[in-house]
């Protein structure tokens, strides 16, 4: 498994307040992904000018605001057994975010420490 991104992850009700704060830091937004959990949770990832990334979900199941860290992989699956197997647990039971363009999930620590996988899936270029 290769590591292809690592970021925070803050997940919250209100992402506008959030983004506004990184924007006033020097943050720019970058990408925005709305077809996850059919349509409910919403994903901005934003940059600064030195190459930082936060990426920012918009879900209105949260009581309070959520900090994850966000890791990207090349392979969803080795690092989902990976982290299962130093005691992770996915709180969703075994389910998983497919959407078009990735794969993802939240797994909790043994500690209660959040980590959200996520493959990118690329488009075979013809």
């Amino acid at each position: 498994m290769k590591i292809t991104g690592f970021c925070p992850l803050i997940v919250t009700k209100d992402p506008e307040a959030v983004m506004k704060v990184f924007e006033e830091l020097g943050f720019e937004r970058r990408h925005t992904k709305t077809d996850i959990e059919g349509g409910t949770v919403t994903n901005f990832s934003m940059k600064d000018a030195n190459g930082f990334r936060i990426n920012i979900a918009a879900s209105q199941n949260m009581e309070k605001d959520l900090t994850s860290m966000s890791m990207n992989v090349d392979n969803f699956q080795e690092a989902y057994d990976f982290l299962i197997s130093k005691g992770y647990v996915n709180p969703r039971g075994d389910k998983v975010t497919d959407t078009s363009s990735s794969r993802a999930t939240m797994l909790i620590s043994p500690s209660g420490f959040p980590i959200t996988i996520s493959e990118h899936i690329k488009k075979d270029k013809e």
